[in-house]
């Protein structure tokens, strides 16, 4: 444990926010966030708390475990956590129990967080780097994806036997009424409050799992009269996202579709270093994070675009924290910076020379 950060406050009782930096760029995009947040508290008179905990590639290096029990109570007690990112080709070879995906997805089960949100916003600013013409995105588009985080695929059953034709591996989606009950009203309840338009992803042409899903999200669709509800095959969901992402409002996805189609969306906003996230559930913690990976090909080269992670910082302040205008400073901020022309390597076209972490981290500070 390393407690970093304390900024004091006389009146009001510090948040507890555990810090998980994790691997390759999760280090300089955490602390990139921290600096916000110390922003945010000078400004508002806040007190936030922040230590630092192992998780991942580092935590197996430091003592055998992607999820030291030291990092899983210190979660627990946390008012939030905000997390950097974990992995890496240095862990592609350790057994199953101590990769650094095992150990997030032992921390988003053990503390229940079965609901991830993940907006997937075109910002007007960043139009020209999106991979779409112009033409296809210039309404832009503002897409919340809502995720089931704790079943199907990732944590049904798997391993490896013998069969007719030589070694088999095998890995089993499975989902529960009740599952898949709580993470639709998650999404009509999102629905709601945004336009009103909800689309479920499934497979059910194929998968059982999907026609239980399907069934279930008819059943509780008849208590959301408000919301025009629909289903569509993930295979014609990934088609439309490139055809038209302006379509959507919520979508609502299983684990395995779910982390597939964040990431291909992400790709239509410019850059998946823009993207944040948030993990809910019905405990104390919630869990932020950007959606992108550890990239140790840049780690430590100041390079890391760390946008996505202070924008998780901003759904932590709101989602976690119930600080809506603190949470609405730092999205303005960002926007102020994307209107100077400030960009990182991953959002920079031609004729624009790219900052580095630092500098726009400094730069949203600034702007705060």
């Amino acid at each position: 444990m390393n407690q970093i950060s304390t900024t004091v406050s006389s009146e009001i009782p510090a948040k507890r926010i555990a810090l998980l930096k994790g691997d390759g760029i999760g280090p300089e995009i955490v602390s990139a966030a921290v600096r916000v947040l110390e922003r945010i508290a000078d400004r508002y008179g806040h007190s936030f708390w922040f230590q630092e905990y192992l998780i991942g590639g580092q935590a197996v290096e430091s003592c055998g475990s992607p999820l030291p029990e030291e990092t899983l109570a210190a979660c627990r007690e946390a008012d939030c956590v905000l997390l950097g990112a974990v992995g890496g080709p240095a862990y592609d070879s350790l057994p199953a129990p101590q990769r650094p995906e095992t150990g997030l997805l032992a921390l988003r089960s053990e503390l229940g967080l079965y609901a991830n949100l993940r907006p997937v916003r075109l910002f007007p600013q960043l139009a020209q780097t999106s991979p779409l013409r112009l033409e296809r995105i210039a309404s832009g588009f503002d897409i919340l994806i809502i995720r089931e985080l704790t079943g199907g695929i990732y944590f049904g059953k798997r391993g490896r036997r013998q069969g007719c034709f030589g070694e088999e591996a095998f890995d089993t989606e499975n989902y529960s009424r009740m599952e898949i009950e709580r993470i639709t009203h998650v999404a009509f309840q999102a629905a709601m409050k945004r336009n009103r338009r909800l689309i479920s992803v499934d497979k059910a042409n194929v998968l059982e799992s999907s026609r239980l899903w399907r069934e279930v999200v008819h059943d509780i669709s008849g208590g959301y009269p408000d919301v025009d509800s629909s289903d569509m095959l993930v295979d014609n969901a990934a088609m439309q996202l490139i055809r038209d992402p302006a379509q959507f409002d919520v979508l609502l996805t299983s684990n395995l579709f779910g982390d597939i189609l964040s990431d291909e969306a992400s790709q239509l906003t410019g850059s998946i270093g823009m993207l944040a996230s948030a993990s809910l559930g019905e405990g104390r913690s919630g869990l932020y994070e950007p959606i992108h990976g550890s990239a140790p090909d840049i780690a430590g080269k100041d390079i890391a675009n760390p946008i996505a992670t202070i924008l998780s910082a901003a759904m932590m302040l709101r989602h976690s924290l119930g600080l809506e205008q603190e949470a609405d400073a730092i999205e303005a901020a960002v926007e102020n910076v994307l209107d100077q022309g400030l960009r990182t390597a991953d959002i920079a076209i031609p004729g624009i020379t790219a900052i580095g972490t630092q500098a726009i981290t400094e730069a949203v500070v600034s702007a705060l």
